[in-house]
C-alpha cells in the first residue's frame, strides 16, 4: 500500500512540470506566425519617392486698362476717345500677351475715327536675351477706309538692356500682311519688321517713359513703307493708378485717294492695372 502511495505521488509531480515546460514552448515567439509590423505613417517619406509636380505652363497675369483721349470746341468741335489694353500671360518658358485698341472720334458731329485693333503674341523663352516670337494681327480703319486688314509672321528677339529701372528690346520679324481697302485692290506683301520698345523709370519710380516703335518696309517694294510710333510719359498715383500723356505718329506709304499718309496725335489719359 505505501509503495502504490509512493508511486502515485511521483506520478502527480511529473505532471506540473510538463504542464510548465509546455507553457514556456508555447510563449516561444515564431516568426512565422508573427504578424507582419507596419511601417509608422507619422515617419518622413525619403525624397526620392515624393511625387513630382510639373511646372505650370502659365505662373503669372499683369494687366493694365488704359482710356486716353483729347476735346476741343470753338470752330472746330474735336472729340477722342482711345481705350487700350495691356494682358499678359507668363509661365517660365512661354509668354502670351494682347494689346487691343479701339479708337472712335468725331469732328464737327462728323464721324471721323472708328478703329479696332487686336494683335497676339507668343513669345519663347522671352527672359533669355535672344529669344523667338510668333504673332497675328486684325484690323480695321475708318479713318484710313481699310475694311480689314490681317497679319501674320515670326522672328527673333534681342533684350539689349534688361535693368530694374530700364529694359529696351529689339525684335526682328518676317510677316505676310493683306489689306482690304474701300476702294483700292486689296494688296497683299511681305514684310520686314523692325520693332524697338523700352520701358524705363526715373525719379525712384515717380515717373515712367515707354516707347515702341515699328518700322515695316515691303520686301518686294521698298517704297511701300510703314511705320508707327507710341511714346507716353506716366506719373503714377499709386500701386494701380497712373496719370498719362501720349504721343503718337503713324505713316503709311500706299492709301486711299482721298487720305494722308501721315496722322500724329496727342492724348491725355489714366491707366489702372497692376503691370508697371
Amino acid at each position: 500500500m505505501n509503495l502504490l502511495f509512493c508511486f502515485a505521488c511521483r506520478k502527480l509531480l511529473v505532471l506540473p512540470c510538463l504542464f510548465y515546460s509546455l507553457t514556456l514552448y508555447a510563449q516561444q515567439p515564431t516568426l512565422l506566425s508573427s504578424p507582419s509590423v507596419k511601417p509608422d505613417s507619422l515617419l518622413p517619406v525619403p525624397v526620392d519617392t515624393l511625387p513630382k509636380t510639373r511646372p505650370a505652363i502659365i505662373d503669372s497675369l499683369s494687366y493694365r486698362f488704359i482710356g486716353d483721349g483729347n476735346f476741343t470746341q470753338g470752330n472746330v468741335n474735336r472729340s477722342l476717345l482711345v481705350l487700350r489694353a495691356e494682358i499678359t500671360l507668363q509661365g517660365p518658358a512661354i509668354n502670351i500677351s494682347t494689346n487691343p485698341r479701339f479708337t472712335y472720334g468725331k469732328q464737327n458731329r462728323l464721324l471721323a475715327e472708328r478703329d479696332t485693333y487686336v494683335d497676339l503674341i507668343v513669345d519663347v523663352f522671352k527672359k533669355r536675351k535672344v529669344y523667338v516670337f510668333g504673332l497675328g494681327t486684325i484690323e480695321r480703319s475708318n479713318l484710313r477706309r481699310i475694311d480689314w486688314r490681317r497679319l501674320a509672321g515670326a522672328g527673333i528677339g534681342f533684350r539689349l538692356v534688361q535693368k530694374e529701372r530700364h529694359d529696351v528690346s529689339l525684335t526682328n520679324a518676317i510677316i505676310y500682311e493683306s489689306t482690304e481697302f474701300e476702294e483700292r485692290p486689296t494688296l497683299t506683301t511681305v514684310r520686314n519688321s523692325t520693332r524697338l520698345k523700352g520701358r524705363h523709370s526715373f525719379l525712384e519710380d515717380r515717373m515712367r517713359l515707354t516707347h515702341i516703335t515699328f518700322v515695316q518696309p515691303a520686301l518686294n517694294d521698298l517704297s511701300n513703307l510703314r511705320w508707327n510710333t507710341l511714346i507716353s510719359l506716366e506719373i503714377p498715383l499709386n500701386r494701380w493708378i497712373s496719370m498719362r500723356g501720349s504721343f503718337e505718329n503713324s505713316y503709311e506709304s500706299v492709301v486711299e485717294a482721298t487720305r494722308r499718309n501721315n496722322d500724329s496725335r496727342i492724348t491725355f489719359g489714366i491707366a489702372i492695372g497692376n503691370k508697371p
